[in-house]
């Protein structure tokens, strides 16, 4: 059978594992101690973890725990095995990471003959400072995570847990790797200075670009920390307001070096705090004022009293001034003041040199043109920028200042821009010798006039100059697809792509308002939950339980944010359900212009009672018999066998959501069901597609249930026999399919 792989690509896989085998050999000798590195950290780890890791964990979990919390909260082993397995992986991932630097060391000069190590030597002082610089940054990060955040979320943990009757009890698997990739998570967010500076001085990603994104940066922390750290909003600020603080210390420190790196003069640090003497004289005042405010207007009788509150209960408070130096209060409250002013001092001076660099930005001190930052330039700064600014931009970088100026609603400013890049670029070009230019020529010169016009252009002018260069590498996209012939587009994919793209522009002006109602219920769902709402539900079916079961349903949680992240899912699916009668009526008129439904749009209403009246009838009878009658089954069965009634939290929660929820959602089948054949789906199709829909069904069992075959055909077969019971009921309806309430819509017939 002939290769898939072109004959390039082939002899550039042999010769990928060529280079790899000869690379291996040439440090075989070195190998060994590289694992005897391995296995030192392996068995370091393995020992460490067995001696005092274990224990330390778990007095930074009980930390700030009160007596009673802390009583109940405990961590267990689930599987025989899995304490010495999870100590072996650890010992693995540890050791692998000590082995990995002098790994590097013994490879260099195969790395330095194949182009990958600089070939001019690097001073060992910079690499020593770069080095220790990351550790500090993440070991910042880590203890930041240990001694500050583990401590005040375990307890809130725990407390809400109890609150809601659910035992912390955590599993030692699900509760080690939480602390330990969380705390990763923070030693890595701690290389954020060190990452940012390094691809800002090696231009990879330029210093503007980190500055003008930073919107972009708090969104992405804010993601980050919700997939990272406990959804509630309390640990999300926690988690976000340090690294943010983070982002802006590590763009002044980008904006430092690429300054350095630019400009030929020197940056003076003493010129800048000369120059902004009074701000760094006020901030030693500020400081020495706050310290001696805090002491003698009663704030640190204030703080105490928020850390002695039940809710905290935390062993640590504010001493007097000097007694934990060993000096009379007086000697130190000086000592603290003294300190507090020299930070402040040094902050100061920081952001005096950041302003300093602020005003020589444009170039008036450091004199290199290419330093100018064109984007804090206005429209008559920019037409008077010299071309050194623009010769080093290439047409991407042009255009999303064009498109940052835009979105500021500068038009003129944009339409510059441009004019600056294409004049640059074409007297580029001439110099090249060639007699062409690289500008766009009318659109470039006709908008303002040159570089002394006000951008005579309109704005749709000026869009579509933007929208017309930004399209040039996707325009031919759909006509390779369909080699050449855009007019066999639709043909080629079915004419779905339209279908869809036509639906979802309908929608977009709308997407506002169903985005508002979908984190409104989600928002409401959650804060009930929050809020007492999780307790009450399961007080609520614990009283259901059958009188001879004396000891009731212990219900533990296994992983410390296990409740919380039910509770956001739960909320997320309300939030869907809610949305969907808005979604279908504003989407109504595009897909009956499509030809997927058949009707007026008064039919929107008909589809959301009925849904609505099948999911709130199917909740009540599940709710109220079918969910009490199988937890009472299961509950007398476990008991019946002797058996230590204990179930994990989301396991027992989604078995209500199944038995309740679920029941409106297959009484909704059926529903649906006619509802379909109401708007053009015929009962011939139905009855034909069974078996897509049986695959189709077992795929959402199997990513919506347990990893196990039992659990998912308990979820399989009620599915398929609601749909085989609305093919019955659309055969009685439509008599064999003979009378369909209406006729097959175009969709069908495509």
């Amino acid at each position: 059978m002939a290769s898939a792989l072109d004959e390039d690509t082939q002899q550039s896989l042999a010769d990928g594992r060529e280079s790899a085998k000869a690379f291996l050999r040439s440090v075989q000798k070195d190998l060994q101690k590289v694992f005897i590195v391995f296995l030192v950290g392996f068995l370091a780890t393995f020992w460490a973890l067995r001696v005092f890791i274990w224990e330390f964990l778990y007095n930074v979990t009980k930390a700030n725990m009160s007596a009673a919390v802390a009583a109940d909260t405990d961590v267990i082993a689930t599987t025989p095995f899995e304490v010495i397995l999870l100590q072996a992986k650890i010992g693995l991932v540890v050791g692998a990471i000590f082995a990995i630097p002098p790994f590097i060391y013994v490879t260099r000069d195969e790395l330095r003959a194949r182009g990958a190590w600089p070939q001019s030597p690097i001073a060992r002082w910079k690499l020593a400072a770069v080095g220790l610089l990351g550790f500090g940054l993440f070991a910042g990060g880590v203890a930041y995570g240990i001694y500050a955040f583990f401590p005040i979320m375990f307890s809130f943990l725990a407390g809400f847990g109890l609150e809601a009757g659910i035992q912390p009890t955590y599993g030692i698997v699900m509760w080690t790797e939480f602390i330990v990739f969380l705390s990763l998570s923070f030693g890595l967010a701690g290389q954020m200075p060190l990452l940012i500076t390094g691809l800002s001085y090696s231009g990879i990603v330029q210093y503007e670009t980190f500055r003008d994104k930073w919107r972009y940066a708090v969104v992405a922390i804010f993601v980050f920390g919700a997939v990272f750290s406990p959804p509630d909003p309390f640990t999300q600020l926690m988690w976000a307001f340090p690294l943010i603080i983070l982002y802006g210390f590590s763009l002044y420190l980008a904006k430092l070096v690429v300054t350095a790196q630019r400009s030929s003069d020197r940056i003076h640090v003493l010129g800048a705090a000369k120059n902004h003497w009074n701000v760094v004289g006020g901030s030693a005042v500020l400081g020495a004022g706050l310290v001696y405010a805090f002491y003698e207007y009663g704030g640190r009788a204030a703080i105490n009293g928020v850390l002695r509150n039940d809710l905290i209960d935390s062993d640590w408070r504010f001493l007097e001034p000097g007694a934990g130096l060993g000096v009379d209060p007086a000697t130190g409250a000086a000592i603290y003041a003294a300190a507090w002013a020299l930070a402040f001092v040094i902050i100061a001076t920081l952001w005096a040199v950041y302003a300093d660099l602020d005003t020589t930005s444009a170039g008036y001190q450091y004199g290199d043109p290419a330093a100018i930052d064109v984007g804090e330039l206005d429209a008559a700064g920019v037409r008077a920028a010299p071309d050194d600014a623009f010769a080093e931009m290439d047409e991407g970088e042009s255009l999303a200042l064009a498109q940052a100026a835009i979105d500021d609603n500068d038009a003129e400013k944009a339409q510059a821009i441009l004019d600056r890049f294409d004049a640059v670029n074409e007297a580029d070009g001439d110099e090249d010798g060639d007699g062409d230019s690289t500008g766009t020529g009318e659109g470039a010169t006709g908008g303002s006039g040159g570089a002394g016009g006000s951008g005579g252009a309109g704005d749709a002018g000026l869009m579509g100059t933007v929208q017309d260069r930004t399209s040039r590498a996707s325009s031919t996209f759909l006509s390779e697809l369909t080699d050449g012939d855009e007019d066999e587009a639709e043909d080629d994919i079915g004419g779905y792509y339209k279908d869809l793209k036509f639906i979802f522009d309908s929608l977009r002006s709308r997407s506002f308002r169903l985005v508002a109602v979908f984190a409104g219920v989600m928002g409401a769902a959650f804060t009930w939950l929050y809020l007492g709402g999780l307790a009450t539900v399961r007080n609520d079916l614990e009283s259901r339980v059958p009188a001879e079961i004396g000891g009731g349903i212990n219900i533990i949680t296994l992983h410390p944010v296990e409740a919380l992240i039910f509770m956001v899912k739960f909320s997320i699916l309300l939030g869907i359900v809610a949305v969907f009668p808005f979604l279908l009526y504003y989407a109504w008129p595009a897909l009956r212009d499509r030809g997927f439904v058949a009707g007026r749009i008064y039919q929107v209403y008909l589809w959301a009672g009925a849904l609505f009246a099948g999911l709130i009838g199917g909740f009540a009878l599940g709710y109220g018999y079918i969910a009490p009658t199988i937890i009472g089954w299961l509950i007398t069965d476990a008991e019946l066998a002797n058996m230590i009634i204990t179930y994990q939290v989301s396991d027992f929660l989604w078995l209500v959501v199944y038995t309740t929820i679920g029941i409106g959602f297959l009484a909704d089948i059926p529903i649906a069901m006619l509802l379909l054949n109401n708007a053009g789906v015929p009962y011939q199709v139905f009855r034909a597609r069974w078996r897509e829909v049986t695959v189709g069904i077992m795929l959402f069992a199997a990513v919506f249930t347990p990893a196990d075959v039992i659990t998912m055909l308990l979820a399989t077969v009620p599915l398929m026999a609601a749909y085989g019971l609305g093919v019955g009921v659309l055969f009685l309806v439509t008599f064999g399919g003979r009378r369909n309430l209406s006729p097959p819509s175009e969709l069908v017939g495509r």
